[in-house]
């Protein structure tokens, strides 16, 4: 029988970790905002029977996750001629905090991180593809998407979009302070967590920007 939930994703010998157990999470919403937090992720794939792991944009909508590349690319080419798509591992990782403890061997991270088992399959159908690479622009910055030309016959045609469907999935997370052992607490070295926070500069305009057009509200809530 089935572990899945409306609310949960089902554990499986992939997605159930061998260490901190306690920390991994199956939840639908919390990996869904883990997703949708991130624009960035690393694609794993085995290509000529070695391992290789590709950065690229990926974007959730509902489901199923799309990443996107150039039709001549390698992974591209190679979910499209398997019948049953591609065997990939998709992750994704968003650092909180650096924990730093009194012995090395306990300094770690504070983290949110999730993880992916899969088949990637090429997406053919002109309305998914579309929706698709506006849910990559969103992913970057919200409200660009209706803020910019869409993609012309050529450029779809020269860009390739990959799904993976949410089935296999597990969420690991870390916070909190560090795990000195008892014995070393009275050591005098500073221990604590330093938080990490992602920031946005001003907008810089393009030097053929018209100086008519100001920055988009969208932007400056970033």
């Amino acid at each position: 029988m089935s572990d899945a939930t409306p609310d949960a994703y089902e554990p499986t010998e992939r997605t159930v970790p061998t260490r901190s157990r306690e920390r991994a999470s199956y939840d639908r919403a919390l990996v869904h905002s883990l997703l949708d937090e991130a624009y960035v992720c690393h694609l794993g794939f085995i290509r000529d029977g070695a391992p290789v792991v590709l950065p690229t944009l990926c974007a959730r909508v509902e489901d199923r996750v799309y990443v996107h590349g150039s039709t001549g690319s390698r992974p591209l080419r190679m979910a499209s001629g398997a019948e049953a798509g591609m065997p990939v591992c998709l992750t994704v990782t968003h650092v909180d905090g650096l924990v730093l403890a009194r012995s090395a061997f306990h300094h770690s991270l504070n983290y949110r991180s999730l993880m992916i088992h899969g088949a990637a399959r090429q997406v053919t159908d002109r309305d998914e593809k579309l929706t698709a690479l506006d849910a990559m622009v969103e992913a970057v910055v919200p409200g660009r998407a209706r803020d910019s030309r869409p993609a012309d016959a050529r450029e779809l045609a020269a860009t390739a979009v990959l799904r993976i469907d949410l089935a296999e999935v597990s969420a690991k997370i870390r916070s909190g302070p560090p795990n000195d052992d008892p014995e070393d607490t009275g050591l005098p070295y500073w221990t604590g967590v330093v938080p990490v926070v992602t920031s946005y500069g001003t907008p810089e305009p393009a030097p053929d920007l018209d100086p008519s057009i100001g920055i988009p509200e969208y932007l400056r809530r970033l």
